[in-house]
């Protein structure tokens, strides 16, 4: 697997927090076929379980799509840290509406975590995959 940095990987204890929008603040007209907050709910409980088993410490931090409140909740999950690594996932990312929360998202952590390693995935079903990237494992 390629290494997305050349510095050597954290190691396993780092912590790490997981961003990603909550499935009741999405507009599921602009989905895929078949994806209901329910099954989104499920992909992510999945996903987070994934990363239970593999002994990772993550804290998962669903947010809501406006970046002030998105800010809000993820200042309130820092106070869990320190973290060494954040994941920030596709629903945030990649929809060109969330550019702005995305910025926030970044900056916000940027901030808050001096030195904060960031890594991102495009599904609930890659972030164990991601996560191993980064950490020693």
């Amino acid at each position: 697997m390629a290494q997305p940095t050349t510095s050597p990987p954290l190691p396993r204890d780092t912590k790490v927090l997981t961003i990603g929008l909550h499935p009741r603040g999405l507009d599921y007209s602009q989905m895929p076929e078949g994806l209901d907050e329910a099954v989104l709910t499920a992909r992510i409980e999945a996903g987070n379980a994934a990363v239970r088993e593999a002994g990772l410490d993550a804290v998962p931090c669903l947010v809501d799509s406006s970046p002030a409140r998105a800010e809000a909740t993820i200042r309130e999950h820092l106070g869990e840290g320190p973290f060494g690594l954040a994941l920030i996932g596709g629903g945030v990312r990649m929809m060109p509406g969330h550019t702005l929360l995305f910025e926030r998202i970044v900056n916000v952590l940027i901030e808050a975590q001096p030195g904060i390693r960031l890594c991102f995935n495009t599904s609930p079903e890659e972030t164990i995959d991601v996560l191993k990237r980064w950490i020693q494992v």
